[in-house]
């Protein structure tokens, strides 16, 4: 049995979780409302409080299906309530963003601003410098986890850092593996 598949959801009483009968499950909480088709071989079971998703055999399918379509309805369930958040940060002498409306506006050494705009559903924010490494940080809010770490990702993929100076755009947090440059060279010329 998975470990993640056979453990229940806990709804929250300010949520309210439907499905069909070809198992399209809506959650609408006091943030907003998901939906997301889930396999129609899976029951789902929702008493007192505690959804359950089981599956009807042992097959590898169904195996592999049952904890990916728990983890779904979890994190719809969660994103209802407290929604989630990606911080971002951006290293780099003279490498700065701006706020223009619900979109923004990154400058990053080209010769030209990326503009990034915020889909429906999903907020991005500048919020105040870390005043340790003094780097711009952007927050990336939403109630849809896959869209927000989506999101995310383009934003670091504008300009993902480099590892010699460790300029670019990061995840909050993350380590950039650095490397030595021309003077970590070991041996001498080539003739």
């Amino acid at each position: 049995m998975s470990r993640i598949g056979r453990a229940p959801i806990t709804v929250p009483q300010a949520v309210q979780v439907n499905w069909t009968e070809d198992n399209l499950v809506t959650v609408k909480g006091p943030k907003g409302t998901l939906s997301e088709q889930v396999d129609p071989q899976l029951q789902l079971k929702l008493e007192d409080g505690t959804l359950t998703v089981t599956r009807p055999s042992d097959s590898k399918e169904h195996r592999s299906k049952h904890g990916l379509y728990r983890t779904l309805i979890n994190n719809m369930v969660v994103g209802v309530t407290t929604g989630y958040t990606k911080m971002l940060e951006i290293h780099g002498v003279g490498y700065r963003a701006v706020q223009q409306g619900k979109n923004l506006i990154i400058l990053v050494g080209y010769s030209h601003p990326v503009e990034v705009q915020a889909p429906q559903g999903i907020e991005l924010k500048l919020e105040a410098p870390d005043p340790a490494s003094k780097a711009t940080r952007i927050s990336v809010t939403g109630i849809d986890k896959h869209a927000v770490g989506q999101l995310a990702a383009n934003i670091r993929h504008i300009r993902k850092p480099e590892p010699y100076k460790g300029k670019g755009i990061r995840y909050a947090g993350e380590a950039v593996r650095r490397k030595a440059g021309k003077a970590g060279k070991v041996g001498g010329k080539k003739k």
